[in-house]
């Protein structure tokens, strides 16, 4: 039996492996467990390491360290990757509000870390370790015990355990906050699906809407220089004329007085395009073009990344016609500028033959969107943890502030998703896969994090660490229930939108997960990479900051 005792202490890396497999099995299983319909979800792996591990159970520190940074790692570049494709257009319509939110918050924080500071006989290295557990900083722990170390020539053990004190409920409390507001507040989750949803439909800009033509100027006019004659980008789909007929427009088709066009434009053109054209109508076009065919075809074919509709050819052209394009659940209003990605799915109109040519040319493989692409996500990996490693100096500050290994690689992922398509980078990857990567990542850090600080937790708490749990709990509640307040009550915010800001303020992994689980779309991880990269920036800056100003 002594190898079965054997695989409990932790000395070797399979003994390791089992440790936080055992960790995070038991812990996904409880958070399967509801309490009046409300579960903590992943959060439970936290809780599962700190009790096995304060009952016996070890692993090596080293494959801690790497299961731990490597998890954070994996779990910000997926949520980078996600969000990227529609990151810069979230940030200029809502981003400055959120992020002027989250610095809000950030400031009421430190301000209360520093009250805490001269109202306790707490040293500042201990309230810094309980500010970063609070808001589940560890990018700001490592920074501040790098600093304290290079300012003191050796390391502060109560930074980490002011860290591990306050991180349980550092998670908790941040998922506390949220259904305090949602009581508070009154906030029905499904009207607020709803209204996330529309709001994302408002950036879903194609619409679909039928116009009599009714402009003198139009008549004999080709169809294919309307757009351009109105510099916006809308789509004429199809024609209806007087006589019934159907017709696909093409570079010949001109328009008549009477016609009916079927016109695809952004949402903020409708009013423009129908003083432009003519009077909306309802009409069911099922009813006239039973030979035409509309189809959404899938792009997998590597060597269109990057090419545009009009230099590929497929914009304009006579049997069919592309009305739209869905890159990341996003309608965009095709034109012959467009850029394409794979992973983008466009719609097609037109006869079955000339349908099916565009098919064969685009791929519409689900196959080949299935089969993984590692170069950009490692790649990625490799300049985000570059970037975060970077030191950036500040006047007055001694010591250089990084972004950290979960900064740099958010940031990297968020430019990829966006930009990648410009370097022929394929950086598309399936849901699935990504929320694999995302489970995986963040489960491998819960585990490390909560057998790393087991073995101290319990006695901690019982030489009156107890009191640092209530000193977090502050930090961790009464920011985030102040500016959840201010958001919903003040700026009108979304739920869901505003969870995700208060997880990305707090850097908070655990709670964004909670967010994701009880929302069901994507705006709680929107507003999260919205507002993460400054908040972690400024969550590791002002650790830096405290530890130079009061323990010099």
């Amino acid at each position: 039996m002594e190898w079965f005792k054997g695989i409990f202490s932790g000395s070797s890396a399979a003994e390791s492996v089992f440790a936080l497999s055992l960790v995070i099995a038991v812990g996904i299983a409880l958070g399967k467990i509801k309490i009046k319909g409300v579960s903590i979800g992943s959060t439970w792996i936290l809780f599962m390491g700190i009790f096995l591990s304060h009952i016996g159970l070890s692993a090596d520190s080293n494959t801690l360290h790497f299961a731990r940074e490597i998890g954070l790692i994996f779990f910000v570049y997926s949520i980078g990757l996600q969000v990227g494709p529609g990151f810069f257009s979230s940030f200029k319509e809502g981003g400055i509000k959120l992020n002027a939110l989250a610095v809000f918050m950030i400031i009421l924080g430190v301000s209360l870390a520093v009250g805490l500071y001269f109202a306790t006989p707490l040293g500042m290295p201990t309230i810094v370790g309980i500010l970063s557990g609070a808001v589940t900083n560890t990018p700001g722990l490592g920074a501040a015990q790098q600093t304290y170390a290079d300012m003191k020539g050796q390391g502060a053990d109560v930074i980490s355990l002011g860290y591990a004190v306050a991180y349980p409920l550092g998670v908790l409390g941040a998922i506390a906050s949220m259904m305090i507001l949602r009581k508070v507040f009154r906030i029905n989750l499904d009207s607020e699906r709803v209204s996330a949803g529309s709001k994302n439909g408002d950036k879903s800009c194609a619409k679909r809407i039928t116009f009599k033509v009714e402009n003198p100027s139009l008549f004999g006019m080709e169809a294919s220089k309307i757009s351009g004659l109105s510099k916006r980008h809308f789509v004429i789909s199809r024609i209806l004329h007087q006589d019934s007929s159907v017709e696909i427009p093409s570079p010949a088709s001109t328009l008549k007085e009477g016609d009916s066009v079927l016109v695809v434009l952004e949402a903020k053109d409708e009013a423009f395009v129908g003083a432009f054209i003519g009077r909306p109508v309802e009409m069911e076009w099922r009813n006239f073009d039973s030979k035409l065919v509309s189809r959404r075809i899938l792009i997998t074919r590597p060597n269109l990344n990057g090419k545009t509709l009009g230099k590929l050819g497929l914009f304009g052209g006579g049997a069919y016609n592309i009305t739209r394009l869905n890159r990341a659940g996003i309608d965009l209003v095709a034109h012959s500028d467009l850029k394409l990605q794979v992973g983008d799915a466009v719609t097609v109109v037109g006869t079955a033959d000339a349908v099916e040519g565009v098919e064969k040319l685009l791929g519409n493989s689900m196959k080949r969107l299935r089969e993984p692409n590692l170069i950009p996500i490692f790649l990625g990996i490799f300049l985000g943890v570059l970037l975060g490693s970077v030191p950036f100096a500040f006047p007055g500050i001694p010591q250089p502030v990084k972004l950290g290994l979960a900064g740099g690689p958010l940031v990297v992922a968020i430019l990829i998703g966006r930009f990648g398509y410009k370097f022929n980078m394929v950086t598309y990857t399936t849901l699935s896969a990504n929320l694999m990567l995302r489970e995986i990542g963040i489960s491998l850090f819960l585990a490390a994090v909560g057998l790393g600080a087991g073995e101290r937790f319990f006695s901690t708490l019982v030489g009156g660490g107890y009191v640092w749990i209530a000193y977090g709990a502050l930090i961790t509640m009464l920011p985030m229930l102040i500016t959840g307040a201010i958001a919903r009550g003040v700026f009108k915010l979304n739920y869901f939108s505003i969870c995700g800001m208060l997880s990305g303020a707090s850097t908070n992994p655990p709670a964004l997960a909670y967010s994701n689980a009880i929302a069901s779309n994507d705006s709680p991880a929107v507003s999260y990479a919205t507002v993460y990269p400054l908040s972690m920036f400024l969550r590791v800056l002002t650790a830096q900051m405290l530890i130079l100003f009061f323990c010099s």
